[in-house]
């Protein structure tokens, strides 16, 4: 049976298709943007749509390499290594006509601090942001940071004036459910200014033509229609039909019948994510469970048994379709601090995972629910009903609770699940990343998606260290230390590597993102 958002979503493209021409990108995917706040969510295909109509100071190209967007150039003061200098772009206009300046950098990064940021965590580091004049800008770090470029690739500046006259200040609490006008409305400097916003149903976008990169790049797409789709039959035949020509989550059971398609064409890359399940470690009882008294996931033989459970190959030959890479830790291979050694960790032994069950004195298993995302990873329910099985294999009975991301998600940031799905992309291509949100012990500025309970102080004094440690080999010691340990807790259950499959008409010019975000603006229409 279709979802009411999949039937909304086909009676939307079926009532413009009409009136769009060749130069029209319609685009669809499993799900929509969870807001447009710049600094409310830090989600991959939130950030995705906001790139469209919202700039930071730097980008990474498809390789990986840095790409100066509002920023020019960047580097450390010569006479202080603690202040970082970065040279902002001329002549750069917000799409209702404001001067970019470095006063709304200032008060971006300010807004971006806040308690209700998703992004807080990247700019820990930063004590202090001034304005020099209107085209140069310094971070004051706490200590010297040899990585802060590397954290601003999705911090997206705003107009202060703008924000400020339309009482959206204040960074929307999203876990609360409030919205704010900054949520479905946009002002940013990017090469697409929003036309119309219906969260979960479409949204509309059109070429700027004052951009200030619209002769550096293609611009070949006037329009962009988005439409979240997620059912995902009924994405495939919206493009089979060319209601849509570009489709991001591809499903991967329908890869050779697309790609053999007159007039379309499947790219394939492998991404810069890792799919795995978090476990509540810390709790002294959990209520998912139908243990009384006590919690099983604190016993790491727990922990391990159900890792050893599950059987990744048969993940990726049967629910994947070939289309994914196990994985042994939650780091992806573009990421400094991943080791093959490592990601060679998760073994599948059935039997040797009921020796531990027994161990832990859980020879007869016990019940427990796990939360699981049905529209934000490739094929994330049917890989969450398929551990459900092997899991029973040991005794564990799992009770599954698939829901869309916009309700999932805050189970974990709010601390209300203890067995749960989550993929972690990692854009500063650094383990601090990774450490920063996963396993540091949970403050308010810091540690926001790690569920797992795990808190340590030894631990996390030497992941502070790691946004100042100059001396890589040393920095690259302690990283190696930290996930020595993550490993040994099996804080979380990796599952695997995510293989991207996008699909297009032909005459739509695209090359496969690693990190799955799109800039339509690199996008050639033939």
């Amino acid at each position: 049976m279709k979802t009411m958002t999949g039937l909304l979503a086909a009676a939307a493209l079926m009532s413009t298709t009409a009136l769009v021409n060749a130069e029209t990108l319609r685009w669809a995917r499993s799900g929509d943007a969870l807001t447009l706040d710049p600094h409310s969510q830090n989600e991959g295909p939130t950030h995705t749509i906001r790139h469209q109509m919202y700039e930071p100071l730097v980008i990474r190209d498809v390789t990986g390499a840095f790409e100066p967007a509002l920023a020019t150039e960047w580097a450390p003061k010569a006479d202080d290594p603690t202040v970082w200098v970065f040279k902002l772009r001329e002549g750069v206009k917000f799409h209702g006509g404001e001067d970019f300046t470095a006063e709304d950098v200032v008060f971006s990064f300010e807004r971006a601090m806040q308690p209700n940021s998703d992004m807080k965590e990247l700019i820990g580091s930063i004590k202090e942001v001034r304005a020099v004049d209107d085209l140069t800008v310094e971070f004051v770090t706490d200590g010297p940071n040899p990585i802060l470029p590397s954290n601003l690739t999705n911090l997206f500046i705003m107009d202060k004036g703008w924000t400020e006259a339309n009482n959206t200040v204040n960074v929307q609490d999203f876990e609360g459910g409030e919205i704010t006008f900054a949520t479905t409305n946009a002002n940013g400097t990017g090469p697409y200014v929003l036309t119309s916003r219906e969260p979960d149903v479409k949204t509309v976008m059109t070429r700027n033509e004052a951009y200030w990169g619209r002769d550096q790049f293609p611009m070949e797409v006037s329009e962009i229609i988005y439409t979240p789709i997620q059912n995902a039959a009924t994405r495939v035949a919206a493009l089979l039909s060319g209601e849509v020509n570009f489709l991001q989550d591809m499903p991967v059971q329908d890869i050779s019948r697309v790609d053999q398609a007159e007039g379309l064409v499947v790219k394939q890359a492998p991404q810069n994510r890792v799919i795995f399940f978090g476990l509540n470690m810390g709790a002294d009882d959990i209520e998912a469970d139908n243990v009384e008294g006590k919690n099983p996931l604190a016993d790491v033989r727990v922990r391990k048994a159900m890792s050893m459970a599950i059987n990744r190959d048969a993940i990726k030959q049967v629910v994947m379709r070939g289309q994914s890479e196990p994985a042994g830790m939650i780091s992806p291979p573009f990421v400094n601090g991943w080791t093959a050694e490592m990601d060679a960790e998760s073994t599948t032994d059935v039997e040797g995972a009921k020796a531990l069950m027994a161990e832990a004195g859980y020879g007869d298993g016990f019940s427990i629910r796990l939360d699981c995302p049905n529209d934000r990873y490739i094929n994330d329910e049917a890989i969450c009903q398929a551990a459900v099985g092997m899991l029973g294999q040991i005794g564990v009975k799992v009770n599954l609770n698939a829901q869309p991301k916009a309700q999932h998600f805050p189970l974990i940031t709010d601390s209300k699940t203890d067995f749960y799905m989550l993929g972690w992309g990692v854009p500063t291509y650094d383990s601090e990343y990774i450490f920063n949100f996963l396993v540091h012990g949970r403050e308010s500025d810091i540690g926001t998606w790690n569920g797992t309970g795990f808190d340590n102080d030894e631990i996390d004094a030497k992941i502070a260290t790691l946004k100042s440690n100059t001396d890589l080999d040393a920095r690259n010691a302690d990283i190696a230390a930290i996930w020595r340990v993550v490993q040994d807790e099996q804080l979380y259950i990796p599952i695997h590597h995510q293989v991207l499959n996008w699909s297009m008409a032909e005459g739509v010019g695209i090359t496969v993102d690693p990190e799955d975000q799109p800039k339509v603006k690199y996008f050639t229409m033939k």
